[in-house]
């Protein structure tokens, strides 16, 4: 275990927060109830808020990766699944309040990436090149869905060579059953499962 037990050197440390918006994370809005039980049952906005706050006080860059479509969605894409929901929704519709990041991560975001239309944070957007110039090795995630664009962000930054970090406990997915079986079963295979306070105990 003491071999395996890896240090995160702060700078080049990222934490990417994959769509952390009103219209996920906040009552009255229309996902909010497909992840409300993960949600509160793991406390994640105090969790994330903390995980944030302490991290970019150790110099840790915090990405925030919103997704945000045309009003009119002609920038959709595949009008199929989980889109199709979005669509169906009216989610996430540039100049909404919905489309915006919440109230309590704005003041701890260094950057936002633009141009994710689809599930992985990196696909379509300067991501990749945002952490690269900033010499970021280990990029660490949190957001929802966790077994959807969580795990298309990390299984790419995997690909790309970065040293992936899942923040458990600062994710949420549509149950239960969902949440455990991403942690549990595919996380492992392309990623360190943590827990917001584990992660930033390895931060120097």
């Amino acid at each position: 275990m003491g071999s395996l037990f890896m240090v995160f050197k702060a700078d080049e440390t990222a934490i990417v927060l994959i769509e952390f918006q009103n219209d996920f994370c906040k009552p009255g809005y229309p996902l909010y109830p497909g992840i409300e039980a993960v949600l509160n049952g793991y406390k994640v906005i105090e969790n994330t808020v903390e995980l944030v706050k302490v991290a970019r006080s150790k110099g840790v860059l915090i990405v925030g990766c919103p997704i945000v479509f045309e009003s009119d969605y002609k920038d959709l894409g595949l009008d199929f699944g989980i889109k199709a929901n979005v669509k169906k929704l009216g989610v996430f519709r540039k100049g909404t309040k919905g489309s915006e990041f919440i109230d309590e991560l704005k003041p701890y975001v260094d950057i936002y990436v633009e141009g994710k239309r689809g599930l992985d944070g990196f696909h379509g957007t300067n991501l990749d090149m945002i952490l690269r110039y900033r010499g970021i090795k280990n990029v660490a995630i949190a957001g929802f869905l966790t077994n959807v664009c969580v795990e298309s962000t990390a299984r790419t930054a995997y690909d790309l060579n970065y040293k992936v970090i899942i923040v458990k406990d600062c994710t949420a997915a549509m149950s239960w059953e969902e949440q455990r079986y991403a942690e549990e079963k595919l996380f492992p295979l392309i990623a360190e499962v943590l827990t917001h306070k584990e992660f930033l105990e390895r931060i120097k």
